[in-house]
C-alpha cells in the first residue's frame, strides 16, 4: 500500500512539473510575439485588454460546451475571485506587458521570475514556514541562472527605463501574491474554474477601467490578429491553466521555480527564429536552471539519474 502510494505520489508531482513546463514554454513564446506587436504600435494597455477578454470568451465557450458545471462557484468565494482576478491577475498582465514595452524582454522575465523570492519570502515571515536548505539552494540557484540565461549581466541597469523595471519588480510581486492565492483557491475548486474565474474578473476591470472594448476597435492586420489569437490563448488561458494545475500537485514555491524555465525557452526561440546566439556564460546559465529543478525533486544525489528519468516519463505519458 505504501509503494502504491508513494507511485501514485511520484506521477502526480510528475504531471505538476510537466504542467509548469509546459506554461513556461508557452510564456516564452507569449513574451516575444507581445514585443513584435508593441513594435507595431499596439500599447500595453489594449493588448491586456484583447488577451484577456479573447481568453476568457474562449474558456467560458469551452467550458460551458463540455464542463458546464465548472462555471459554478459558491456566492460566499465571490468577492475572492473579484480580488483574485480584478486585482490580481489584471496587475499579473498589465505590470509584465508594460515591463516588456520598456526594457529588454530578457531583463522583463528575469524581474518577473524574481517571484519565487518573495514567495520564499511570504512563506517564512506570514506563513512561519522553514525553508530546507535544498530548497534554499535551488532558489539560489534558479534566480543566478535566470539572470545568466538572459544575458542581463550585459545589460547596462542603470541606463534602463525606471519605470520599466519598477514595473518588472512589481510584476514579480503580484505574481508570488496571484500564485500564493490560486494555491488556496483550488483546494475548494476545479483549476479551470479559478482561471475562469479570475480571468473572468480581469477582464472585467480591463473593460471597465479601460475604455470598454476600445482596443478591439483599432485597425490590425492578419499577422498581428495571429500573435494577438496566440497571446489570448496559448499565452494567457492555457498557460495559466496548466500552470494553476501544476501548482495543485506541486505548490506555489516548487511552480515559480520550475516556471524559471521560461527565458531558457526565450533564449532559444531568438537564437533558432532571430539568429540570437547564446554565449558560454548562457548556457551555463541555462544549465544551473535545470540543475536547480532537478534538485527540488531529488532526496539523494546518488538516484539522480533514476529518479529524473522517472519523473520525465511520468511527464510524457502522465
Amino acid at each position: 500500500m505504501q509503494v502504491a502510494t508513494h507511485n501514485n505520489t511520484s506521477q502526480h508531482q510528475g504531471r505538476g512539473y510537466g504542467y509548469v513546463i509546459l506554461a513556461a514554454v508557452c510564456w516564452a513564446v507569449s513574451g516575444s510575439s507581445a514585443k513584435f506587436l508593441f513594435q507595431q504600435g499596439i500599447s500595453p494597455f489594449q493588448l491586456v485588454q484583447l488577451r484577456l477578454t479573447i481568453a476568457v470568451a474562449g474558456i467560458f465557450l469551452w467550458l460551458f460546451i463540455y464542463y458546464r458545471s465548472l462555471l459554478r462557484i459558491e456566492k460566499k468565494d465571490l468577492l475572492y475571485f473579484v480580488i483574485l482576478g480584478g486585482m490580481g491577475l489584471a496587475s499579473v498582465q498589465v505590470t509584465y506587458l508594460y515591463t516588456i514595452s520598456k526594457i529588454h524582454v530578457a531583463a522583463a522575465i528575469l524581474l518577473q521570475y524574481l517571484a519565487p523570492v518573495f514567495i520564499a519570502l511570504y512563506s517564512v515571515i506570514f506563513a512561519h514556514e522553514k525553508l530546507n536548505l535544498r530548497t534554499v539552494i535551488s532558489l539560489i540557484g534558479a534566480i543566478t541562472g535566470c539572470y545568466l540565461v538572459s544575458g542581463a549581466y550585459n545589460l547596462d541597469m542603470l541606463s534602463m527605463n525606471k519605470t520599466g523595471i519598477i514595473s518588472g519588480i512589481l510584476s514579480a510581486i503580484v505574481f508570488a501574491w496571484y500564485s500564493i492565492q490560486g494555491e488556496y483557491g483550488m483546494k475548494r475548486y476545479d483549476s479551470w474554474t479559478v482561471l475562469f474565474f479570475a480571468l473572468l474578473f480581469a477582464a472585467l476591470s480591463w473593460n471597465i477601467f479601460y475604455p470598454p472594448f476600445s482596443a478591439f476597435m483599432r485597425p490590425y492586420s492578419a499577422v498581428e490578429w495571429g500573435w494577438i489569437s496566440y497571446i489570448a490563448v496559448f499565452g494567457t488561458a492555457v498557460p495559466f491553466g496548466l500552470y494553476l494545475k501544476g501548482i495543485s500537485l506541486i505548490r506555489a514555491t516548487n511552480a515559480s521555480i520550475t516556471a524559471t524555465l521560461e527565458p531558457i525557452t526565450a533564449g532559444l526561440i531568438s537564437w533558432i527564429f532571430l539568429g540570437e546566439k547564446m554565449d558560454g556564460v548562457q548556457m551555463a546559465g541555462g544549465g544551473l536552471v535545470i540543475c536547480s529543478i532537478i534538485l527540488l525533486q531529488l532526496s539523494s544525489p546518488l538516484k539522480m539519474v533514476q529518479k529524473f528519468l522517472l519523473k520525465l516519463k511520468a511527464i510524457l505519458i502522465g
